[in-house]
């Protein structure tokens, strides 16, 4: 799909998801650090995916560390990461995103830590170049999570030496520190049904929540959301919210 730069986003803050003017049948790039970190987005995505845009999604790690030992049979690296590749497929269908559009990376495996962020890096620039996104979301940099912020500081580096031209969503979830919110995607109760569906499609992160949380994932994603809602005035229930960030605008 050829580039098209994008006009700049209204000035004014916070915008909600209808405000984003895209060009039709923009590419539109989710970098998801685990498996499950697109359905966390899920009602922007359905919103862009219904308004014909071309969403692809690349899921940076295996996820299989959030996988306990011995659930559903798994043991060891393999079979955690083939189950929890099994279940964004099975989400992603259910949402219905094309198969050809998910991508698993598994980037920083291995004990080479700077060797794996340099391959790590190329192949991030070439998966970006190849698909010349106009938005691409991502998890905040201040986050607790050392996986989301080597997202986020692997694609500001590509996107500052490449000179790219796009916006970045950075979306606020459980383990953002603190954020500038520049964009609202509210939805209400029969939309979040909707996405606890998606999430509970995650088995394994719902049966770890239920066990170490006392809660499920659904509902745990659900809470970020309805106290987003409530924080900003409480438009509707529930709220998806992110930090914008232009890059060669």
């Amino acid at each position: 799909m050829p580039h098209r730069p994008l006009a700049p986003f209204p000035q004014h803050r916070p915008l909600l998801l209808p405000d984003l003017a895209l060009p039709a049948n923009s590419s539109i790039v989710v970098l998801a650090p685990h498996p499950d970190d697109f359905d966390a987005i899920a009602i922007t995505m359905r919103h862009l995916h219904r308004q014909g845009h071309e969403i692809h999604l690349a899921v940076l790690t295996s996820g299989a560390n959030g996988v306990e030992d011995g659930w559903q049979g798994a043991h060891g690296a393999a079979q955690k990461t083939a189950l929890r590749e099994a279940e964004q497929r099975a989400s992603c269908s259910f949402f219905g995103l094309p198969m050809e559009r998910l991508v698993f990376m598994r980037l920083w495996e291995g004990n080479d830590q700077q060797q794996n962020e340099q391959e790590g890096r190329q192949v991030l620039r070439a998966y970006l170049h190849a698909r010349h996104p106009a938005l691409v979301f991502l998890p905040h940099g201040n986050d607790s999570n050392r996986t989301h912020r080597r997202t986020y500081e692997a694609f500001h580096a590509i996107a500052a030496a490449d000179g790219l031209q796009l916006h970045a969503c950075l979306n606020l979830d459980a383990k953002t520190v603190s954020m500038r919110p520049d964009l609202y995607a509210y939805f209400g109760e029969e939309e979040a049904a909707w996405k606890a569906q998606l999430l509970r499609f995650h088995r394994s992160q719902q049966d770890r929540n239920l066990k170490t949380r006392g809660q499920g994932f659904d509902q745990r994603v659900l809470d970020v959301n309805r106290q987003a809602a409530a924080d900003a005035g409480g438009l509707m229930p529930y709220a998806e919210v992110f930090e914008l960030r232009a890059f060669g605008l």
